[in-house]
């Protein structure tokens, strides 16, 4: 849950400004609530984005966010300092401005979006501090488990367009798993961006974690995924709840309708 900036003790707003040299504005986040303090703090030292965290849960996604940088070199924001000051975890990253990428069909930012994917395919989840599939998404699958850190929400408000390329932001929900869990999360997101299920699955076949993967695997994390956004629903008035859902109905409508359609005679 975000919390305002005032929620934070003088003595922890005292050592932020020692590391932007002097006094500061802030700007809240426009979206995000993993961390309960995410903030553009502009002063002297120039713009740093701040996350600060207290409980239990946000300080050890944003440790998971910390470990996900020291993994990959890259696509996160640089950490340029953090700290610990009366119960609060401190970090301040590199502050990234660009637009959010086009993801509909055809857009030339799919082919940078291409690019940062690959890469990230191949980057491994060194030792166990991350999340498991079943702690990340509510359900598992024997094949859902493997070695790679995969960020596991590329939706376009996590991605940033720079001058240095595509720039990945909030890893709070980094986990350890299959390569391909990651495509099979981004499905919804690219028809939500206006794929069709079809296209978008067409579009995932540049990859090779998505071809290899079986088809009765993809079959049901589809299903599950879609029981797990149609409940959240019904439990939730969010615009983007309800958005999620009808996204991943209509994948798992898809593969339904498409596999019975081939199992026919």
């Amino acid at each position: 849950m975000r919390n305002d900036w005032t929620t934070l003790p003088e003595s922890v707003t005292a050592r932020i400004a020692e590391r932007v040299d002097g006094a500061f504005d802030v700007v809240p986040a426009s979206s995000g609530n993993h961390a309960e303090i995410a903030s553009t703090v502009t002063g002297p030292a120039g713009h740093i984005f701040v996350k600060a965290a207290s409980g239990e849960f946000s300080v050890r996604s944003l440790r998971y966010e910390l470990a996900a940088t020291r993994t990959i070199d890259r696509h996160p924001p640089a950490v340029l300092w953090q700290f610990e000051s009366d119960g609060w975890l401190v970090v301040g990253t590199e502050h990234l401005a660009g637009p959010h990428p086009d993801l509909s069909p055809g857009s030339p930012d799919l082919d940078l979006f291409l690019a940062t994917l690959k890469a990230l395919q191949e980057t491994a989840a060194p030792g166990e501090s991350w999340f498991t599939p079943a702690a990340r998404l509510g359900f598992t699958h024997p094949a859902m488990d493997g070695e790679t850190l995969i960020h596991s929400d590329l939706n376009p408000a996590n991605l940033i367009v720079t001058p240095l390329g595509l720039r990945i932001v909030d890893w709070a929900w980094a986990t350890k798993a299959a390569a391909w869990v990651e495509l099979a999360l981004l499905v919804p997101w690219l028809i939500g961006s206006g794929h069709s299920a079809e296209q978008a699955e067409q579009w995932l076949t540049q990859l090779p974690a998505w071809t290899a993967t079986d088809r009765q695997v993809l079959d049901d994390f589809a299903s599950r995924n879609a029981t797990k956004w149609d409940a959240k629903s019904r439990q939730s008035s969010e615009a983007w709840v309800h958005d999620l859902a009808t996204w991943t109905c209509e994948w798992a409508d898809h593969r339904t309708v498409g596999h019975q359609s081939a199992d026919q005679p």
